[in-house]
């Protein structure tokens, strides 16, 4: 048997029974160590709620190391005001407190997981050990097609995230991290391609997502829905590059051709009421419903109720609702635009093409016609989609990949086939 390595993970955000970038920070850790003893650098706020997660379901292996500067230093930011300045400088802070650490333990990799970002450096890779950077995600980009039909708030965000990105990819530290990495890992290959040309030597697409068995459990005994209404959910933050304009537009063309039909949308955020408002604009009174914001476990019981995840996002690294929808057994619609145009399949789902908003719209809304009026088609892609998550996307079998992915960049070996398909 081999022996174990260790391992130290720089995971800014980690916490247990959360979405988005805390819940990949905590996956990767509960996926690494039964094979191996891995510290992991982390937020000093993360405390409590780890601890309680330990406290009920414990890790052996886990050793958390706390750090954050003190509270008199970083008086400026307040939630997500000045974050990536604050990241920056926690990323600095905490090589010195890895520094300290290696030359007690003696760590043989060290591996950058959170944030998913591949524009922002991570100093672990100055460490004198094998370093893997990722998976990291941001390259991806809102076709510039599709950006007339922001909000001024939103043209602005699209304009100011270009610019962080270019001078990130100008930042001669990113460039080191991306040169001193033995491997680099990005959720799709719009990120590889932006990796590679940074300057590391060796990239994989690797998805950062993964679902425990116990979820995929509960969510595999949901029942497929044949009975009417026709339902379409979307489930995520009201963001403008999550695109669920282009979710209400097709499925007024939807409502033309199959009027037992209705949109769920879960979630809030600043683009709720302009949402609203195309709704009103488009005639869907009584059709659409706002759910609002709601907890984890009610969001899945709404997800039951529902035939197909219609999930149009325009520049998305992850998409863990699209392997959920599909531990479900729904079908996804997508834009084959970043990580759910990667986790998708022509098996599991339909992927359109966004050339332009209106083809788009066509398309999308032809999808939904063809699932709306297919239930045979929704339950073979349903199966396909729950049989895709066991063997690609279960944190069992992550677990398995992460731990030859640590012994090939150990040993210096190849892998000898993708880290994930």
């Amino acid at each position: 048997m081999e022996r174990r390595l260790k391992v130290l993970l720089s995971a800014y955000a980690c916490e247990p029974d959360k979405g988005s970038e805390p819940g990949v920070g905590w996956n990767w850790v509960r996926q690494i160590a039964p094979f191996h003893e891995v510290w992991v650098i982390t937020r000093a706020n993360n405390r409590e709620p780890i601890e309680k997660a330990l406290g009920e379901h414990p890790l052996p292996n886990a050793h958390f190391i706390y750090f954050d500067f003190p509270r008199w230093t970083r008086f400026w930011k307040r939630g997500q005001r000045g974050v990536h300045l604050y990241y920056y400088l926690w990323q600095l802070g905490a090589y010195f407190v890895a520094r300290e650490w290696h030359e007690r333990v003696g760590f043989d990799i060290g591996h950058h997981v959170t944030f998913v970002n591949y524009w922002l450096p991570s100093f672990l890779a100055l460490l004198p050990i094998p370093y893997i950077w990722g998976p990291v995600g941001g390259g991806e980009s809102t076709p510039r097609a599709f950006r007339s039909a922001f909000s001024l708030r939103g043209r602005i965000y699209e304009l100011a995230r270009d610019l962080s990105r270019w001078l990130g990819e100008h930042d001669p530290l990113v460039r080191l991290t991306a040169r001193r990495a033995a491997l680099g890992l990005t959720t799709t290959e719009e990120t590889a391609k932006r990796m590679r040309a940074l300057g590391c030597p060796r990239v994989e697409v690797m998805s950062e997502a993964a679902l425990a068995e116990e979820e995929i459990e509960q969510l595999g005994k949901l029942p497929l829905r044949t009975a009417l209404p026709f339902r379409v959910l979307s489930l995520g933050r009201l963001l403008h590059w999550k695109g669920f304009h282009l979710g209400l537009e097709p499925f007024a063309e939807l409502q033309r051709a199959v009027p037992e039909s209705e949109y769920w949308l879960i979630g809030d955020g600043p683009e709720r009421k302009r949402l609203e408002r195309l709704a009103d604009r488009l005639g869907l009174d009584g059709k659409v419903r706002f759910w609002g914001a709601l907890a984890r476990a009610r969001a899945l019981e709404l997800l039951a109720e529902c035939d197909v995840l219609i999930h149009p996002s325009l520049h998305d690294s992850g998409g863990w609702v699209c392997l959920e929808a599909m531990a479900a057994g729904r079908p996804v619609i997508c834009l084959d635009l970043g990580g759910p145009a990667f986790q998708v399949t022509d098996e599991t789902g339909i992927k359109v093409l966004p050339l332009s908003p209106e083809q788009a719209v066509r398309d999308l809304a032809a999808a939904m016609l063809k699932l709306a009026t297919d239930p045979d088609l929704r339950a073979r892609m349903g199966k396909a989609g729950r049989q895709r998550i066991q063997d690609d996307f279960s944190c069992d079998k992550k677990g398995d990949l992460i731990n030859q992915m640590y012994l090939t960049v150990k040993t210096g070996n190849k892998v000898d086939h993708p880290l994930n398909s």
